[in-house]
């Protein structure tokens, strides 16, 4: 078993499995954390700080691998997909597959996680509702995936960047990673507890130490567990919105028919925190001929009115087989011009990754070994449902 996304209950069960006395627990636990989150520790030998008769012990049942990188992309713009395997559950698993996006910036770099192993959404639009739901991710995995990105990135003390010529923010007090968003594979919320209990390791002031505020959770709605997220986790959230309507968003977000619009917009309304300070943002892919229109644009605004927030406009990034074109640019330009004489902020997301299939609603694993899992998977949870 890999301690690598371990948390401290975790990890203090580990150590009094090896009988560690209990008057030692919370300090072996707390050096344990270091050397994992803040060291970027690959194995218990360079633990410098700790009995080698512990470490020795611990090395024998467990490790610290981290996801496997099984193939790695880098896009003409920097950004980077990696193709990560997971640690076999049992015998006859050979890794659930999932796909992990690095974004870089001069100032920053965002790592956009998985949170599911496929989707169960169906989003028309998006490339990743096209695959089956196999399951849910642990905890320890969406962990796994930052551990994993900041190791390639040499972004742990002592670390060395890669030499490929691909951006990666540097400098005194620049993190490599520096936000994590939840928009990778899968629903965040339809995987709560495994998301809560990550993003609590993720901001773990002695570890890794990322800040809540640099933390966003995106959602396509999933109203009874928002309130939850903004209690307990403090993120930031993203709503992944796309229409004004019932009617269409039915179409384009079959969640909709689920949690309609007015709903999903009540929730955003009393989510915990939400002020102008820390503003909910409403993601709107731009659909030629679709959700584009001025009428649109100033829907969006009566939508939106009372809520603290910022619309994120996105070119619809193609992918193949798509039955959906990305809206012309002038068309853009005008929809975000009425939003922001509105008040809002209303940026136009540039596209990242769209020559690796990375970019936002792209992510999809093309290997024929996942599909070929995905499916056995399924129908072996259908033979134990029946049961």
């Amino acid at each position: 078993m890999s301690l690598a996304g371990a948390s401290r209950a975790e990890l203090s069960g580990a150590l009094a499995s090896l009988g560690a006395p209990e008057r030692e627990l919370k300090m072996r636990v707390s050096q344990l954390w270091h050397w994992i989150y803040h060291r970027g520790a690959r194995d218990f030998a360079s633990m410098r700080n700790i009995a080698r008769p512990l470490l020795a012990a611990l090395a024998e049942g467990h490790d610290l691998a981290r996801p496997e990188v099984v193939a790695e992309q880098v896009s003409s713009d920097g950004t980077r997909k990696w193709l990560l395997r997971m640690r076999p559950a049992h015998a006859h698993d050979k890794g659930a597959e999932i796909e992990c996006v690095y974004i870089p910036e001069s100032d920053r770099g965002t790592l956009c996680v998985s949170s599911q192993v496929g989707c169960t959404l169906n989003c028309t639009f998006c490339h990743t509702g096209t695959m089956p739901l196999v399951r849910n991710l642990t905890a320890a995995e969406i962990v796994g995936q930052v551990l994993a990105a900041r190791d390639r990135l040499g972004d742990f003390p002592g670390g060395t960047p890669p030499d490929d010529g691909g951006l990666v923010p540097s400098g005194e007090g620049v993190r490599a990673v520096s936000n994590i968003v939840f928009m990778g594979m899968g629903e965040p919320l339809y995987n709560y507890e495994a998301v809560r209990d990550a993003i609590a390791i993720l901001t773990d002031g002695d570890g890794l130490s990322l800040s809540r505020r640099r933390i966003t959770v995106s959602t396509s709605g999933v109203v009874p567990e928002m309130e939850r997220l903004g209690a307990e986790c403090g993120t930031m959230l993203a709503v992944s919105l796309h229409a004004t309507n019932n009617a269409l968003r039915d179409r384009l977000v079959p969640l909709n028919r689920k949690y309609p619009i007015e709903r999903l917009l009540e929730a955003c309304r009393t989510y915990p925190g939400a002020s102008n300070a820390r503003r909910i943002t409403f993601e709107y892919v731009m659909l030629k001929g679709v959700n584009d229109t001025p009428a649109e644009a100033r829907a969006l605004v009566r939508l939106l009115k009372g809520i603290p927030a910022k619309i994120n406009l996105i070119p619809f990034n193609p992918w193949p087989g798509s039955p959906y074109e990305c809206s012309d640019w002038e068309t853009i330009e005008r929809f975000s011009e009425i939003v922001f004489n509105a008040g809002y902020a209303s940026p136009v997301r540039t596209p990242r990754g769209r020559d690796i299939l990375a970019a936002c609603g792209q992510l999809k694993s093309d290997s024929e070994k996942l599909r070929a899992r995905a499916r056995l998977m399924l129908e072996e949870s259908l033979v134990v449902g029946q049961e």
